[in-house]
């Protein structure tokens, strides 16, 4: 076996598989070792692929020139845009995953590459020498050499598996895990936190009342995430609704003790915004009902994840409020659900190139970072294999700013503000969501792209003609004017006449009236009726970006600064945030804190 590669990616999940492939993309033999070669990228909680936030994430990922969807595209069995009936800023794809086929098209385009080497083995030690990374130990104590190393564990380092008062040393699905990386880190001035998420029950469709739910019939439209897809959905494989009951609720209240979660067995945080059953029905005890999916692992639909009920209920629990929901009288469980507590990196660690700031050419990224979610995973592999790949071309990282990407505000905030919870992503966390869309997640990312040679000149310039002609097209309409005696003035009670652009940029008005042939008019209409809010956000984005123009001097002194409030003197030595943008950004850092630092910056270094 070859013991010595450009790079080693630790972790085959949605993080890894990303890192791998913009790796070999860029030229580099890649170590790619994972516990098991059929599993990777596997879905181990819910079989989808987007999401409100989440679903931009994976399109831009995709303009970056990363594989999520398009291997989505290849494996899906349902996809819908979620919010039509609201503004583009929080319309998102969502698509529901044949998660076998999914993990078959990823391993067969792994094996094609010649760039990439597979290892099924553990890696137990990370290998460094005077800080900076050498390789890795692996299980069997051979130790794989590399330049760079990513490590992309998910929920596998250092994991249990919780069901009551029952423990289960285990990964996700009876996966291994180990101790000794956990160790390992922490040898190594890395320091870690516990954090746990959670996964419901999945049953056999042979088992369940189909007439008892509700049917979600959805249209078969032209929806993919990736560019590059050219075969679409042939047929729409539906999904069923039901919702808990007050007996449901009773059975979980009367054992909620029994939860691995309430019974202070867990030393881990949750997502707040995925909670388990027991959660929701503590927290949230007005409400009567909770609502639940059933969704299709597999094309074959013989079993089904049971959404909205991830629990860590003791099975006999499990067995007697699974019985209480609409469809599930008489069910068979394939696999019930638990909770699972693993190791993560706390906040502070990592630059906004994902690398360690301990040890050079060390690099993390995914639920490793204490995020939750493929997506988010995924969009964070990409950048640590982009940004390792250009270290070994001794080239900038890429800066990707909270203006132009979901990507960007993530990285942002797990960096600078750090997170106590599996942090996901929501529209809400984005300022500049207007310009985040997913419509124009190709435009935002080509420039990035082409620099990481992630695309050629080519796809490059395809995309800058696109928005060309869109350019085009709103002069033409501009200057086109619609008399106050054609029809559709009078549906539209244009009175004095108007520009076809001021007339379409109504949102009372059906632009299919006006435009018919255009091949880009989703992103024409979206781009003309956002437009005067577009402005002022650029306004705004433009403010902020100035603030990251200011660097801070790397060898700033903080205890120097008068004035400056313990709380952010201590966040400020703990981040070391590169510009004044970042330092504003911080948790705990107030406006007059920056003053000081500005004041004294001005006087020490005569700016």
């Amino acid at each position: 076996m070859n013991n010595k590669f450009d790079a080693i990616i630790v972790g085959g999940g949605h993080a890894g598989i990303e890192a791998v492939f913009a790796l070999a993309k860029n030229g580099f033999k890649v170590a790619l070792i994972s516990l098991n070669k059929k599993r990777l990228a596997m879905l181990p909680c819910n079989p989808s692929i987007g999401g409100p936030a989440k679903g931009i994430i994976t399109r831009e990922i995709d303009a970056l020139g990363g594989v999520q969807g398009y291997f989505a595209d290849k494996a899906m069995i349902q996809i819908k845009m979620l919010n039509t009936s609201k503004g583009p800023a929080v319309r998102a794809l969502r698509a529901q995953i044949d998660k076998d086929k999914y993990s078959q098209i990823v391993l067969e385009e792994i094996e094609k590459n010649k760039n990439i080497t597979i290892i099924e083995a553990i890696v137990e030690e990370i290998v460094q020498k005077n800080n900076v990374i050498q390789g890795v130990k692996l299980n069997d104590g051979s130790i794989i050499e590399s330049k760079v190393v990513i490590i992309t564990t998910g929920t596998y380092m250092d994991s249990r598996i919780l069901r009551g008062n029952d423990i289960t040393i285990s990964g996700p699905d009876g996966e291994k895990t180990t101790k000794n990386l956990s160790k390992s880190l922490k040898e190594n001035g890395i320091d870690l936190i516990r954090l746990k998420t959670g996964t419901p029950a999945r049953i056999y469709a042979d088992s369940i009342n189909w007439n008892e739910l509700e049917e979600e019939i959805l249209p078969l439209e032209d929806l993919t995430f990736s560019s590059k897809t050219k075969n679409k959905l042939k047929a729409q494989i539906h999904c069923w609704l039901t919702y808990t009951n007050q007996k449901t609720h009773q059975i979980i209240l009367d054992n909620i003790s029994k939860s691995a979660m309430y019974s202070g067995l867990i030393e881990g945080v949750g997502p707040r915004y995925c909670p388990s059953i027991e959660d929701k029905i503590v927290k949230f005890s007005h409400k009567e009902r909770h609502q639940i999916f059933f969704e299709p692992e597999t094309e074959k639909q013989d079993i089904y994840y049971i959404n909205g009920c991830s629990t860590s209920m003791p099975i006999e629990i499990q067995d007697q409020f699974l019985r209480t929901i609409p469809g599930l009288k008489n069910c068979k469980v394939q696999k019930y659900g638990y909770a699972i507590e693993y190791d993560a990196v706390t906040s502070g660690q990592i630059y906004k190139s994902l690398e360690s700031k301990k040890i050079k050419n060390l690099y993390f990224a995914g639920q490793i970072n204490g995020t939750s979610g493929y997506e988010e995973a995924a969009g964070q592999g990409i950048v640590a294999g982009i940004n390792a790949a250009l270290k070994l071309k001794n080239k900038k990282p890429l800066d990707l700013k909270r203006n132009d990407s979901y990507i960007g505000v993530l990285i942002d905030d797990l960096v600078l503000k750090g997170t106590k919870e599996p942090y996901r992503m929501l529209t809400s966390r984005a300022e500049y969501r207007l310009l985040l869309r997913n419509d124009n997640a190709d435009i935002r990312m080509s420039e990035y792209a082409l620099y990481a040679d992630m695309i050629n000149e080519i796809e490059y310039q395809k995309i800058k003609e696109k928005y060309f002609l869109i350019d085009q097209k709103i002069k033409e309409l501009e200057n086109i004017y619609l008399s106050a005696n054609d029809p559709l003035a009078k549906k539209y009670s244009v009175l004095n006449g108007a520009s076809i652009l001021k007339v379409i940029a109504r949102p009372d008005v059906d632009y299919n009236d006006f435009i018919n042939d255009f091949i880009y008019k989703d992103e024409l209409i979206i781009k003309i009726r956002l437009d005067g809010y577009v402005q002022k956000q650029n306004k705004a984005a433009a403010k902020m970006l100035r603030l990251e123009e200011l660097k801070i001097p790397k060898n700033i002194n903080y205890d120097e600064i008068a004035n400056l409030a313990l709380e952010a003197r201590y966040k400020l030595k703990k981040i070391n945030p590169q510009t004044i943008g970042q330092a504003s950004r911080i948790s705990g850092i107030n406006p007059s804190d920056i003053e000081m630092i500005l004041f004294y910056i001005n006087l020490k270094y005569k700016r």
